[in-house]
């Protein structure tokens, strides 16, 4: 047992979590919920503990104590004491705090009477900046030993913020030229052949020459990172032998996950994303800010739930956690401390580890005070005028599972915004179903529906055709039906309206005309999503053709299910090449996926004169033609605007057709010396860009295929 230490050197309230001042390490932790508190300091390597001091410094609600400097090539984490309860003898396993597993300490002398007793239970600081070991759940440990469960907060990482001079710049790419492509660092290299074996699956494997090359040949100009922010995986999927592999459960939102790292993962997180910038990728890391592993009133103490009942939103009047995030609690960001603790831990991913922007996993619960969303909420406007955040990139998933959770549309002007209906649409539309056509069509131009002209950018909508969560997109043309039995949950997991369709056998076929009606499907969506207006959105492993044998919920799954498989056989060769090839014609023009039209005034340039609509025969078409049942085609073209030099009056025309019938289209005509190319088909396996050919008048639009056509000046 340790003595208790009393420090007389002068401490403060600001800033929260530990820093450097005045040669000395100062604390500050935001804990109203707390009595008493010690500061405990541990080995780093050996998890020996080493001094513990009493934290008698109150600040309102904020507690601190400063000790000397000598203390940062430790660990630490506190402890802290509620209100003395009254226990008998050798009932220390008792459930006694208000909320969730407890930790119990002290001995009871009197058998059969009833004594006060203060109970102490270990808490992260939720401002720790780098972890000793990774969160993993083990209930004996937590209960019994929580010495050994608890992951201590490391010192000797503290650092300054970075100046501009010290990183990469964040590379300068037009909203245009952006395609996102959703990266998790361990599936990426795990079984990348040309990574050394001892960083596979890294954040330096994620880095590596071969990645990289791997990037910048598909087009690739931002990553999106899954979760960095350490996480412990849940107590119910842990117990049945699983883990979660995404990492959509945190608890320290300030360090990196050390899962990922070979020896050091705040070092080696910060080379992973300063090299990624370095090759001129922008980097963007999805966030989870909704709820934490904490879970429901029934999971464990760790950090928030010891420090402030307020961190989480309660439901009114009956007072039970508020779960909009599915996950048991819900950060209640309408709490100031709350929303303190979120923009600190932003502002340390950009001025610490360079993160060029932000992924809000169920953002929608960013603008509920706190329960009704707000989309000029008192965080939004904290984030769009802060120094440092606002000029950086904004993404939301714009929905969570609260009452009025889907709010699609509906975020500040400086978002974008990922578009399910667009995913849903066009995986709808290519399967075959009917009656898609027009809504197809305002999918494909930017959603004005729901971002609308004048108020929103034409690249505000993100476009996916797949997710993490869902269907990779060479199973969305081979299964009807998810499979989810590997995750033991009887396959009720995973949601059921995945607009997918097998063309005649469930899973893998050596069917060849199934083989080559698949491959083309994958050829539409994939086409569909980088030729629409708006941003793409490119799962990581759609263009190497990945599978995960028909499992839509892969979250709990750390194996080759969810590894990019790098080995390619020639079929998946030629979809790799047409999916580069597309991104390189989508980054060569200035118009064709970045109308400016003179009716949007978001803008003040306008670099398309026209665009007309064409039914699938040629012929134009009129208002009533989008809503006939039938109709599964049409052409549109784009005509740039004349005497602008950076488009060179661009001419384009677009023909999709979903029917399962060749169809006739009669091209417009274009002035004497001028020709139409054809600069993609998608019924063509392989399509050679140097083989460009030029059409008659009337060309066949082949059943289930896009064809894009450019003028060419004779």
């Amino acid at each position: 047992m340790l003595d208790i230490l009393q420090s007389d050197i002068a401490s403060y309230p600001a800033p929260l979590g530990a820093s450097l001042r005045d040669n000395a390490l100062n604390f500050a932790i935001h804990a109203p919920k707390v009595k008493q508190l010690h500061l405990c300091f541990f080995h780093p390597d050996t998890n020996e503990a080493l001094a513990e001091y009493n934290v008698s410094q109150r600040t309102k609600d904020v507690w601190h104590v400063a000790v000397p400097a000598e203390y940062a090539k430790h660990a630490y984490i506190y402890k802290a004491a509620y209100t003395d309860v009254l226990v008998k003898q050798n009932i220390n396993a008792e459930k006694r705090l208000e909320n969730g597993y407890s930790q119990t300490t002290g001995i009871v002398a009197n058998k059969d009477s009833l004594v006060q007793q203060t109970e102490w239970t270990f808490i992260s600081d939720p401002y720790a900046r780098t972890l000793t070991s990774l969160w993993h759940w083990d209930e004996t440990r937590y209960q019994q030993n929580p010495e050994a469960f608890f992951p201590k907060a490391l010192l000797n990482t503290l650092v300054e913020p970075l100046s501009s001079e010290e990183f990469p710049q964040k590379p300068d790419i037009a909203p245009k030229d952006r395609v996102i492509y959703e990266a998790h660092v361990k599936g990426m290299t795990r079984l990348h052949p040309l990574i050394a074996p001892e960083i596979r699956g890294t954040y330096l494997g994620m880095c590596s020459a071969p990645v990289i090359a791997h990037l910048k040949a598909l087009g690739v100009t931002t990553v999106q990172l899954m979760p960095l922010m350490a996480f412990m995986p849940e107590p119910f999927i842990t117990e049945k032998g699983l883990t979660n592999y995404w990492g959509y459960n945190p608890i320290s939102f300030f360090a990196p996950e050390p899962r990922y790292a070979q020896q050091n993962a705040h070092v080696e997180c910060r080379e992973m994303i300063a090299t990624l910038k370095a090759a001129g990728l922008e980097v963007i890391l999805d966030v989870v800010f909704n709820h934490t592993a904490e879970a429901g009133p029934d999971g464990p103490t760790l950090s928030f739930r010891g420090l402030d009942d307020q961190y989480y939103t309660r439901m009114p009047d009956i007072g039970h956690y508020a779960n909009y995030s599915g996950c048991g609690n819900t950060l209640n960001i309408d709490h100031i401390p709350t929303m303190i603790l979120v923009l600190d831990a932003m502002r340390h991913w950009v001025n610490v580890y360079g993160i060029d922007g932000f992924r809000f996993d169920l953002a929608t619960g960013l603008g509920r005070e706190p329960h009704t969303y707000n989309p000029h909420s008192a965080f939004f406007k904290a984030l769009q005028q802060d120094p440092i955040l606002h000029d950086k990139i904004l993404l939301a998933e714009p929905w969570d599972i609260g009452d009025y959770g889907y709010q699609l549309g509906n975020f500040p002007t400086a978002f974008l915004e990922v578009n399910d209906q667009f995913r849903d649409s066009v995986r709808g539309f290519w399967r075959g179903d009917r009656e898609l056509t027009a809504t197809y069509a305002t999918r494909m131009f930017g959603s004005r529906d729901i971002f609308h002209k004048g108020q929103r950018a034409i690249h505000t909508s993100v476009n996916p055709i797949t997710y993490h969560d869902g269907f990779t997109l060479h199973d969305i043309v081979t299964y009807n039906n998810k499979h989810n039995e590997v995750n033991l949950e009887d396959n009720r997991d995973g949601h059921n309206h995945n607009l997918s369709y097998n063309y005649g056998v469930e899973g893998e076929t050596d069917n060849i005309e199934i083989q080559l009606l698949r491959a083309r499907q994958k050829r539409n969506l994939f086409a569909a999503m980088i030729f629409a207006q708006g941003t793409p959105h490119i799962l990581g492993g759609d263009e190497l053709s990945k599978t995960q044998m028909g499992n839509n919920n892969a979250y709990c799954q750390d194996n080759e299910i969810n590894y990019l498989q790098w080995d390619l056989d020639q079929d998946k060769q030629d979809f790799l090449m047409f999916c580069q090839y597309c991104v390189a014609l989508k980054q060569s023009s200035e118009v064709l996926t970045n109308v400016q039209l003179i009716d949007d005034t978001f803008y003040a340039d306008v670099n398309v004169a026209q665009v007309n609509w064409y039914k699938i025969d040629g012929s134009d078409k009129g208002d009533s033609d989008w809503h006939l049942p039938n109709v599964q085609g049409f052409g549109f073209e784009i005509i740039g605007q004349a005497g602008l030099a950076d488009n060179t009056n661009e001419h384009w025309l677009l023909c999709v057709n979903a029917a399962h019938n060749d169809e006739m289209f009669r091209l417009p005509k274009l002035a004497p010396g001028s020709r139409w190319q054809v600069l993609l088909d998608t019924r063509m396996t392989k399509f050679k860009p140097d083989a460009f050919y030029i059409p008659k008048p009337e060309f066949v639009i082949s059943n289930r295929s896009i064809v894009l056509f450019k003028k060419e000046q004779n």
